[in-house]
């Protein structure tokens, strides 16, 4: 009952920190979705990096580590904390300048201006919308799985579920991007802090690292033969995925200025290592704290370790700290799929109950947002309820759609001669083999290409890129007005 009564208090303060800045909301479209861009350095890397870390980063890094050892930290953490940094400074500030420039609110608007096309617009809406569920799924089944584990099973995991989502859906609504931001700040620090606090309460209950670590089977201590080494290397590719989250690029165009990326470059790495080494490490402890679990059962080790040596307040605290990692992601995926039905679906293709008028209102936008927002977390709710696979394995597929599309940014920012069939080619491609080999390995565990360790999203990376330039150079190039508007002869400030 403590515990409950914990959480549910932990909720209530998220409540009222992301509501709380419905008192600054100025009733605007720009504001609503990416808070006039006014974002600062500091709010700006615990959003991104809030976002970014979700119950992938908590539950299923240890659940994997659970069954893999130590190598899982190598797999994502160490190659996330090189390559995003680098994505956000290459990537992000060249986006938000021009977002900020021709007033885009989404990257689909970007992309399908940048290649004056409908069709890959709506092309490329769909995709990023249908691989997003994946990473959603994510946070409301921590959710289910925390709730239901903390309280010994009193609250049964689809109220678990339901709640999260509806703690999420009300902060997001009322108040926007402004209001995500705020709460991602609060609940970053939150699970970082509780974090580290989980790490040092546990291992000193298991009698110190050094003994605890001690028991551990030497397999989990060492990369060995539960991680093939083309399998460590091609893993590299999945941090690209933050160049084409949608969730991302959303946080990226809030940013009051180009110096706003100072601090996530800066910092990110060592967010990165503050998070995962904790959970890493606990999931392999796990192994003696909790032995014997069975695939998607470990995505509960850690928890299971909280109720068992932090009874009482205390784990309702610790459970709180997992749930601010969960949410801390939901709500920037579900607003920036909103976001995006509201801007490249509803008000491009001019959807709207009086015919007579030439655009959507103010509040019409915000109000579509939040009903697609809504829409999106009932879906989400609902496939939690029976699915039950590892958290890890949910991401990794999920990462692997918006890597494989990563071709697509560099193209557009960077390659002048890049068309639109080139665009096109590269994401159908995606689009082919992501399902191939979603349907070859969905069913195998640790599957990889020809049981070779090469991870599918190396080759559909490379088919992706391939495509584009294949695509690009027997296409007719870019109208010149096209070229001029997006590489002007001098940058603007």
């Amino acid at each position: 009952m403590i515990v409950t009564l914990v959480i549910f208090i932990y909720l209530g303060i998220v409540l009222i920190v992301g509501t709380v800045s419905h008192k600054f909301l100025r009733g605007t479209g720009e504001d609503y979705f990416v808070a006039s861009r006014t974002i600062g350095p500091f709010v700006l890397l615990m959003s991104l990096f809030g976002t970014n870390m979700t119950a992938f980063s908590i539950l299923g890094a240890s659940g994997e580590a659970y069954h893999r050892g130590i190598g899982v930290f190598a797999l994502m953490a160490s190659s996330t904390a090189l390559v995003a940094p680098c994505v956000f400074f290459f990537i992000g500030t060249r986006l938000w300048a021009i977002g900020k420039r021709h007033g885009y609110f989404t990257q689909v608007q970007y992309f399908r201006e940048r290649w004056d096309s409908e069709g890959l617009g709506l092309l490329l809406f769909v995709v990023i919308a249908a691989l997003i569920i994946p990473y959603l799924l994510i946070g409301v089944m921590g959710g289910s799985i925390t709730l239901h584990q903390i309280t010994k099973g009193q609250i049964p995991q689809w109220l678990g579920g339901l709640l999260v989502c509806t703690v999420v859906f009300a902060y997001v609504c009322y108040g926007g991007v402004r209001g995500t931001a705020w709460a991602n700040t609060f609940q970053t620090l939150v699970f970082m802090t509780l974090g580290g606090a989980t790490f040092f309460i546990i291992v000193h209950k298991m009698g110190g690292l050094s003994a605890a670590l001690g028991q551990v089977a030497p397999d989990l201590l060492i990369q060995g033969d539960r991680i093939k080494p083309l399998e460590l290397l091609t893993y590299t590719c999945i941090p690209l995925s933050v160049g084409m989250f949608p969730h991302i690029f959303m946080h990226w165009l809030t940013a009051k200025s180009a110096g706003a990326f100072r601090y996530p470059v800066m910092w990110y790495p060592i967010c990165v290592a503050v998070v995962w080494i904790p959970s890493v490490l606990l999931g392999i402890l796990g192994s003696v704290d909790v032995p014997g679990l069975k695939g998607a059962e470990a995505n509960s080790v850690l928890v299971q370790m909280i109720e068992r040596h932090a009874p009482g307040v205390l784990a309702g605290l610790l459970a709180a700290g997992v749930f601010a990692a969960i949410m801390s992601s939901l709500d920037s995926q579900s607003l920036s799929i909103g976001s995006m039905f509201t801007h490249d679906i509803v008000r491009h293709y001019r959807f709207r109950s009086d015919p007579t008028k030439d655009g959507m209102s103010e509040k019409g936008q915000v109000l579509v947002g939040r009903l697609f927002v809504f829409g999106i977390l009932c879906l989400t709710y609902l496939l939690s309820l029976i699915l039950n696979r590892s958290l890890f394995k949910l991401a990794v597929w999920s990462f692997t759609g918006f890597a494989s599309l990563f071709p697509i940014v560099i193209a557009a920012l960077f390659w002048k001669r890049s068309t639109k069939y080139g665009a096109f080619a590269s994401i159908i491609g995606v689009v082919v083999l992501w399902i191939y080999f979603f349907i070859q390995g969905w069913q195998a565990p640790g599957y990889t290409v020809g049981n070779s360790g090469i991870m599918p999203v190396a080759v559909i990376l490379g088919v992706s890129a391939v495509a584009m330039i294949i695509g690009s150079l027997i296409s007719k190039p870019p109208d010149s007005t096209i070229i001029q508007k997006f590489f002007p002869s001098e940058v603007c400030q």
